[in-house]
């Protein structure tokens, strides 16, 4: 099976790339967050890569642009209910750090902004994932204060903006790909406002 690839970037999908190996064009699924991460058409990326059989499907090739990617989406296939579209929907909303530290707070509403995550199934994932190597970096816990209940976490900036251009009547993907896009070039402390408005630039609104 093949398990990375390197070559240039031929095209790019909303759910895939062509990576042109030596003249061989292979068919990479990826994820959002992945897509938007490549390099230029025409230049050189390195991919990880997933290789998946099936009979109905035959050999489906899953990319990612780090190995703790691609570890992040074996171990939620291993869960009952998790298949490769719900994983990349994971990874596209969780980096794997951040996905560590949400199994470990249980913050299953963090798993469960993924589209196509329910309740029950965002739960089962951080309960399956507990103590599973998900990133080779420690986990950073806050340490306990008192019996006191703790302020519910604060929304992520990208989801309340992609939420807010929906609310416009921009298409969900096209909503993730350009916050996701803004949140990249604007860095961490991105307000929701400016991905909102960085957004609806990119789409021409």
């Amino acid at each position: 099976m093949i398990g990375r690839l390197r070559g240039a970037v031929a095209e790019v999908g909303e759910e895939e790339a062509l990576i042109d190996v030596m003249g061989v064009g292979y068919l990479v699924r990826c994820g959002h967050r992945t897509l938007q991460r490549l390099p230029a058409l025409g230049e050189e990326t390195l991919l990880h890569i997933e290789s998946q059989w099936s009979e109905s499907a035959g050999l489906r090739l899953y990319g990612f642009l780090t190995r703790e990617d691609r570890r992040a989406f074996v171990l939620l296939q291993a869960i009952q209910g998790v298949g490769p579209k719900a994983a990349m929907a994971v990874l596209d909303v969780l980096s794997p750090a951040e996905l560590a530290s949400a199994v470990a707070r249980e913050d299953k509403a963090a798993v469960g902004r993924a589209n196509g995550v329910g309740p029950k199934l965002a739960l089962r994932i951080v309960t399956e994932l507990k103590d599973k190597p998900i990133t080779d970096a420690p986990v950073l816990m806050s340490a306990p204060t008192s019996s006191a209940p703790s302020a519910p976490a604060k929304p992520a900036p990208t989801g309340d903006a992609v939420a807010a251009l929906m609310g416009l009547g921009v298409a969900e993907v096209n909503a993730r790909r350009v916050v996701e896009a803004a949140a990249a070039e604007l860095g961490e402390e991105a307000t929701v406002q400016a991905l909102i408005k960085a957004g609806l630039k990119e789409l021409g609104r």
